[in-house]
């Protein structure tokens, strides 16, 4: 029997205790939340302070560019994270990268913290603030399949997609941490203070919250068909290889679910904040519908995660698509026209409705498109190159897209809509066990084929 045929066919092992079944979904939860806060961080105050900190000799417009350019200089590193997280995970175990990852973000962002701006040592502190990007980016690409896999890999079948959003929803939790967190130094400085010191406060405090997330995540341990093959040494040699050689379909098909969702969501948290500070003149209502929908997203994110285990994860993300496709035209317009008092209940419908109906079954449903020899690796390259060519540049491009429209933000609405294009076609193409299992034995259990899917 191949090492594939070995590796898929690999039963599940002994059944898990409820005791260890919870703290998987907490250190799911607790880790990805840290590594979440310390990456978001950096695109608020990207928004808020890094062009006249890092970048104060340019334009307004060139400041704003070059501080979304770092901000995106992040995302181009996560799938390089991903690689070598992925060629690992697969071959030693999950946990293991999931605790480095943890470490090599909190170093990363404690150096933010400290490092001087320009006006005290020039051109060093842009390339400075370049590296400890990359290392966040790093950090966060191996962060993301290891923390997805180890919550599916642990569920019952017909909850993979409520286990995983424990993994998603630490997206919403590090954002309203980080908005939460230049939201309470903002209320106790002065514009002054924030922009002198008050900014590097958020950012210092990651060490203390990565010293909690390793006591919870040291204590998990792998799922037990991913030990059963190491014991049986039946893992993937060169995982990497085997994905591009053998599973182009899945990765292909992950990478274009990343196109729609990434894209709306550093819109709505990163890119509106300095838009609506810049056109409206009011710098606190888009940090504040921000920490709103975030706050919302904790209980959207698993009840959309337990929606699709009952209906289905194609049909639910078939209808966001189309809704984010249609909803970005009046939402620039009312950017531009509309009362802000009312900007919370837009975002709860954009953040948690659209963006979460479909971010919410993500990690079950690219796990469900590899194999489990290979899904580190497969789901880790798929997610990171998939958010590179969507979520880390768009607001750069944004910023591009509405200088070039003639200060008006069609572009960027067509934009969005082009890459809802890519995702709809994307989610008709991915194998979804539960919705085939629902159309053929009309049950809400997914298809037994987790195992076994090529």
């Amino acid at each position: 029997m191949s090492v594939q045929e070995s590796a898929t066919a690999a039963p599940e092992g002994p059944p898990v205790r409820v005791r260890d079944k919870k703290r998987v979904l907490t250190s799911a939860f607790v880790g990805t939340t840290i590594e979440w806060y310390d990456f978001y961080l950096y695109g608020t105050a990207a928004a808020l302070v890094f062009g006249s900190q890092y970048f104060p000799a340019a334009s307004d417009f060139a400041g704003t560019m070059a501080a979304f350019a770092t901000f995106a200089v992040g995302f181009i590193a996560r799938p390089l994270g991903g690689i070598i997280a992925g060629h690992l995970g697969d071959r030693i175990g999950r946990k293991s990268l999931l605790v480095a990852s943890l470490v090599t973000m909190g170093i990363a962002s404690t150096g933010i913290g400290l490092l001087p701006n320009f006006e005290s040592i020039g051109i060093l502190a842009v390339i400075g603030l370049v590296a400890l990007r990359l290392l966040q980016g790093l950090a966060c690409g191996a962060e993301w399949g290891g923390s997805a896999l180890l919550s599916v890999e642990h569920a019952p079948r017909h909850l993979r997609g409520f286990f995983g959003s424990f993994t998603q929803i630490g997206s919403a939790a590090g954002m309203l941490l980080a908005t939460s967190a230049f939201f309470i130094v903002q209320s106790f400085t002065t514009a002054e203070q924030f922009q002198a010191y008050g900014w590097r406060i958020p950012f210092l405090a990651s060490a203390v919250l990565v010293i909690v997330g390793l006591y919870i995540r040291i204590g998990v341990d792998d799922a037990p068909n991913f030990k059963r093959l190491k014991q049986e040494e039946k893992t993937a040699k060169a995982p990497v290889w085997e994905v591009l050689r053998g599973h182009k379909r899945g990765l292909l098909i992950t990478m274009g679910m990343r196109m729609a969702q990434p894209a709306l969501f550093y819109l709505l948290t990163v890119y509106i904040v300095d838009y609506i500070a810049t056109r409206r003149g009011d710098e606190s209502i888009g940090v504040t519908s921000v920490m709103i929908g975030s706050a919302i997203g904790l209980a959207s994110g698993p009840l959309w995660g337990w929606a699709s285990d009952r209906w289905g994860r194609r049909p639910i993300a078939f209808a966001a698509i189309i809704g984010i496709a249609i909803f970005i035209w009046p939402f620039f317009w009312y950017l531009d026209n509309g009362a802000l008092v009312l900007l919370p209940l837009v975002m709860i419908l954009a953040m948690n409705v659209l963006h979460d109906s479909i971010y919410g079954s993500q990690a079950a449903w690219f796990a469900e498109q590899f194999p489990v020899h290979l899904r580190y690796t497969g789901v880790s390259l798929g997610y990171q190159l998939g958010t590179v060519l969507s979520g880390g540049l768009t607001p750069m491009i944004a910023a591009a897209l509405l200088e070039f429209g003639g200060n008006e933000p069609w572009l960027i609405c067509a934009y969005v809509t082009l890459l809802c294009g890519l995702s709809l076609f994307s989610a008709l193409a991915a194998k979804d066990p539960t919705s085939d299992a629902i159309k053929t034995r009309g049950s809400n259990q997914p298809a037994d084929t987790f195992e076994e899917i090529s």
